[in-house]
């Protein structure tokens, strides 16, 4: 079932549902209502007999009396003590059957009667006669409800009539109500198929006056589009990257393997050298699969093999290796040793590498490092004062194969990775990356670690 379909129907039984409880409770307040006024009547009337009666009542003219009070449908009796009947007057045979009833105290009865037309409201009023504080008999007064009864058939005739009118109007909002709720999902049922056959994605047109959870779901719904489209392009920009990189180096060693099988190895130094080559982009492509493998288990890790190290020894290690391989001048500031943090040791490691690999390949003068820790967090700064990166190229460097030296890029060795494989690593320790620099006169790295 469709959910409008249950929109509706839920909807419309919900108003008939109250509107049912609604006529009920109409209907037995009127009928309680309309008694309790016809009760007021008979009892005052009663009452007016009882003293005429005692005013002007005599033997002979009791009958008379009873007689004047009579109105339409009614039957008056007068009852001794012992149950009997002393004088009865009525104009509705219907109503003799009903059994009459002495009674000290007064007394107001609703009986049901039957006749051919069906069953009959009768309201019964008894009334004791006192005559010297002694009660002497009973006034009883049956009327049938006639008034009651029209006026019970009416009302139910319009609850009956303004609850069909009233479901009807309710389907017909209900279907409203649905369609109204349901347009904005069915425009993103009908996007979806869109880029379900075509494969482009698409997004959903927002009316900007409408400002509820359905207008939200859509702007979501937008934005995941948003966010796939940008990873698409991110995708095939990676491809086409990756492509370029690989297609240097195959060329290569494509063209050396056919120079080898012209010339054979007859030529010793034209061997070497193809040899050689082929051995060097070999290498270069081995070291660009295994940083890529790297990058794709980086962003598919979710939990870190993290232990508590002493980032004041790390970095003293790290920077005494660089020294000694690289017979550079590598300064390294450590404000208050050891510096305690939890986290993923060999992952710290490759970080550093990274950066300070960086520091010297683009930075012919010395680089300086310094590790800070304070209440919140921990501060890594590498600082350099080599070519710098131009301040429109800052926004770039962590994408994939991004070089800002394209020239160089070949004599550096690099792959363009390396700064993507920093990011995921920090991303990974939630911390953050801030790299500021100057063309010219180098480049300084931030790295922040909550602790």
């Amino acid at each position: 079932m469709k959910i409008s379909t249950k929109i509706n129907l839920l909807t419309t039984a919900w108003m008939i549902g109250i509107l049912i409880v609604a006529n009920i409770v109409i209907f037995v307040s009127f009928m309680k209502f309309t008694v309790s006024m016809e009760e007021i009547v008979l009892v005052q009337r009663a009452k007016d007999i009882i003293d005429e009666l005692n005013t002007y009542g005599t033997q002979s003219n009791t009958r008379d009396i009873l007689k004047d009070n009579l109105t339409s449908h009614t039957l008056i009796r007068m009852i001794r003590p012992d149950g009997s009947i002393e004088e009865q007057v009525t104009n509705d045979r219907h109503l003799t059957g009903l059994k009459g009833k002495f009674s000290k105290k007064p007394q107001v009865e609703q009986r049901v009667i039957r006749i051919r037309q069906g069953e009959k409201q009768v309201l019964i009023v008894r009334r004791p006669i006192i005559i010297n504080k002694n009660v002497v008999g009973t006034i009883e007064i049956s009327e049938r409800l006639l008034g009651l009864e029209l006026r019970k058939d009416m009302l139910i005739f319009i609850l009956t009539i303004t609850t069909i009118l009233a479901g009807l109007l309710a389907l017909l909002g209900g279907r409203w109500l649905a369609n109204t709720i349901m347009r904005p999902i069915a425009e993103m049922i009908g996007t979806m198929e869109k880029i379900e056959r075509s494969g482009v994605p698409q997004k959903i047109a927002i009316p900007a006056d409408k400002k509820d959870e359905l207008q939200k779901m859509a702007a979501t719904f937008n934005r995941m589009i948003e966010r796939l489209q940008t990873n698409m392009e991110k995708q095939k920009q990676f491809i086409s990257d990756a492509s370029h990189e690989l297609k240097t180096p195959l060329t290569i060693i494509k063209s050396y393997a056919s120079l080898l099988r012209r010339r054979g190895t007859s030529n010793k130094e034209i061997a070497d050298e193809a040899i050689t080559a082929i051995d060097s982009e070999a290498s270069r492509i081995q070291k660009m699969t295994d940083t890529l493998l790297a990058l794709a288990t980086l962003e598919n890790e979710v939990v870190l093999e993290k232990n508590v190290i002493d980032l004041a020894k790390l970095s003293m290690e790290m920077v005494r290796n660089f020294t000694n391989v690289y017979k550079r001048e590598i300064t390294l500031k450590v404000s208050d040793p050891p510096v305690i943090f939890e986290a993923d040791e060999e992952k710290i490691k490759q970080l550093l590498i990274i950066f300070l690999d960086n520091a010297l390949k683009y930075s012919a003068n010395k680089i300086e490092m310094e590790v800070e820790k304070n209440e919140n967090s921990i501060r890594i700064v590498i600082k350099d004062y080599g070519i710098g990166i131009p301040a429109h190229e800052l926004a770039n460097i962590f994408e994939r194969f991004y070089r800002v030296d394209k020239a160089r890029s070949r004599s550096t060795g690099g792959t363009g990775l390396g700064l993507s494989i920093a990011q995921s690593i920090v991303k990974l320790h939630k911390g953050e990356i801030n790299v500021t620099s100057t063309e010219g006169k180098g480049t300084t790295v931030e790295l922040r670690f909550p602790l």
